[in-house]
């Protein structure tokens, strides 16, 4: 029974063979579901449920190992940052983060450094995510948003942001690595 239009009900109803062959059609689904989660048809909710937890578990572990495996990669960078005109500069792409893990591991790097810029690129799926940090000491020479918005023009997109960090998307990672090597000579010209 559901409702069709203001004041109208539609009522559906399956008789004879086929209410049979429906029960039969259900009966099978339900034991198909059942052996999938090792269970019965009578604990096939609990089952059910136990693989939906196990699934959220494996999640939150992933991103704890995602963080981590970030962090461990923000050592490495720090260890790679360019001086141009006495600051610091990292400018790098990385592999097998999202956005949330650009901005932590930005965080990092810029505690790291105490003093300098940071630029950061990954691609997933096709899209770029760009995200820029500078600390509050050199905000006066250079903004994270503008140096996210020449990086972001060169991968197809945009973005901004405050002085301080700015984010940006782009739909062309095959031009990632030029964008996040142009960025030197950019910093340059401002520095």
């Amino acid at each position: 029974e559901s409702g069709v239009a203001a004041g109208i009900r539609r009522v559906e109803a399956i008789t004879g063979e086929n209410a049979l062959s429906y029960l039969r059609d259900t009966e099978a689904k339900l034991k198909q579901a059942g052996d999938l989660v090792r269970g019965g048809r009578d604990d096939l909710a609990d089952k059910i449920q136990q693989v939906l937890d196990r699934g959220k578990q494996l999640e939150k572990e992933l991103a704890t190992l995602k963080a981590k495996l970030a962090s461990s990669a923000g050592g490495d960078l720090a260890s790679q940052a360019r001086d141009i005109k006495g600051v610091k500069v990292i400018a790098a792409q990385v592999e097998g983060v999202d956005g949330n893990e650009l901005r932590t591991l930005m965080d990092q790097l810029k505690d790291k450094l105490k003093s300098g810029i940071v630029l950061l690129g990954s691609a997933n799926a096709g899209k770029v995510s760009l995200i820029a940090g500078v600390t509050t000491d050199l905000i006066g020479k250079v903004k994270a948003g503008e140096l996210v918005s020449f990086a972001a023009q060169q991968v197809g997109g945009k973005g901004g942001g405050k002085p301080e960090m700015a984010q940006a998307g782009g739909t062309q990672p095959d031009k990632l690595p030029e964008a996040i090597e142009s960025a030197f000579g950019w910093l340059e010209g401002k520095l």
